[in-house]
């Protein structure tokens, strides 16, 4: 008679097998579509650049593909438009030894492009080896890149992107809402005493994982709104706070319950995060930064690493999310602290272009008229 446990460990194997085998099956497919989107942006920027077509040519071109393949997906005008643009933005770059059949080598072609696009062409071939195409670029759907070449113009910005999304596996979505958030100018910039709090091995790991500004742009915060409030719309809204916050964090509980002799202390939001595999506290403030602010942080966070904190745990990390701060004034503030703390913004909303800025009225000016 079979062991139970054996008998479940097999199973296990042949489980982790069958995924193992659907995840590699699944990158060669988004492989070969990115071999193919690229083969057929190089055909379509040839033959209009040659033929002197224009878009209602293109518009045909995709009719006469569904007339000639009913049923035929993902090559609509706006596809084939994609196509081009995935070309014109890759065709200076090495794409990797594995493919050099296929896509061409810098050295066969030669620039149609703009100044700019020169610039990222060639900061892009000298990053994308083998090694990077194989286990970043073409982890990432078109989708993928269609949104990165649109959205991130410098060539370090949107290879940054890439490794964070392949990395995590971020969605198109999830994607976007980071790059909307600024993360990549935002990140390692939080105003902290990280490095005088934290051991080296980890000071620099908890500097990447906080950003200096949160967009909260899923909740809707009125001026007359206080912290209750705000953590509530928080908290009916933590799939999309927790993903805003980044990388492994576990929401734990808000208000979390700390007691010291029969009184009790609460601290707003508590989490735990895997990668820096410590807790952190986070403060809601509604308006500016305060230097008494830190003096209570400092006091959760003591608490926390007596009666919270495993012993394998890091030292817990504070973070005061507030409507803005002055990092001066936080500097003096975290001066004398021993607990790793820092101090980031939120905004709602992001601001409309500067060219609307002058034609629309300011909020206030729009609350008086309405």
């Amino acid at each position: 008679m079979k062991s139970p446990n054996t008998y479940l460990q097999f199973v296990r194997t042949v489980k982790r097998k069958i995924l193992q085998s659907r995840y590699q099956a699944a990158k060669l497919v988004n492989h070969e579509l990115l071999l193919l989107y690229y083969s057929i942006g190089h055909s379509l920027h040839e033959k209009m650049t040659a033929a002197n077509w224009g878009d209602k040519v293109l518009q045909q071109i995709a009719i006469d593909l569904q007339n000639e393949l009913p049923g035929l997906r993902g090559f609509s005008y706006r596809s084939l438009k994609n196509m081009r643009q995935f070309y014109n933005c890759y065709q200076t770059a090495v794409i990797g030894q594995s493919v050099t059949a296929q896509l061409p080598n810098q050295s066969e072609k030669r620039l149609h492009a703009t100044s700019s696009k020169k610039e990222i062409g060639q900061s892009l071939t000298a990053q994308l080896d083998s090694s990077f195409i194989n286990t970043v670029f073409t982890a990432l759907s078109f989708t993928h890149h269609i949104l990165l070449i649109n959205k991130c113009k410098d060539a370090e910005e949107r290879i940054y992107y890439m490794h964070q999304a392949a990395a995590h596996h971020w969605t198109v979505s999830l994607l976007q809402h980071h790059i909307e958030s600024n993360l990549y100018h935002k990140k390692g910039k939080l105003p902290n005493n990280f490095q005088k709090a934290l051991p080296k091995t980890i000071a620099a790991n908890a500097l990447n994982t906080f950003k200096d500004e949160y967009l909260l742009d899923f909740i809707n915060i009125t001026p007359e709104d206080d912290e209750r409030v705000f953590e509530n719309k928080i908290i009916n809204n933590i799939r999309q706070f927790i993903l805003s916050l980044g990388t492994g964090f576990s929401f734990m509980g808000t208000q979390y319950r700390l007691v010291v002799d029969e009184e009790e202390f609460f601290t707003d939001l508590l989490f735990f995060n895997r990668v820096l595999q410590c807790l952190v506290a986070i403060e809601l403030k509604r308006g500016r930064f305060k230097p008494e602010y830190a003096g209570k942080l400092n006091f959760y966070l003591n608490l926390l690493d007596d009666q919270v904190k495993l012993p394998h745990e890091h030292a817990s990390i504070g973070i005061i999310l507030c409507k803005e701060k002055n990092n001066k004034v936080v500097e003096y503030a975290f001066k004398s602290m021993r607990k790793a703390m820092g101090v980031a913004t939120y905004t709602t909303r992001k601001q409309p272009p500067s060219r609307l800025k002058k034609i629309l009225p300011d909020a206030a000016s729009l609350k008086k008229l309405l």
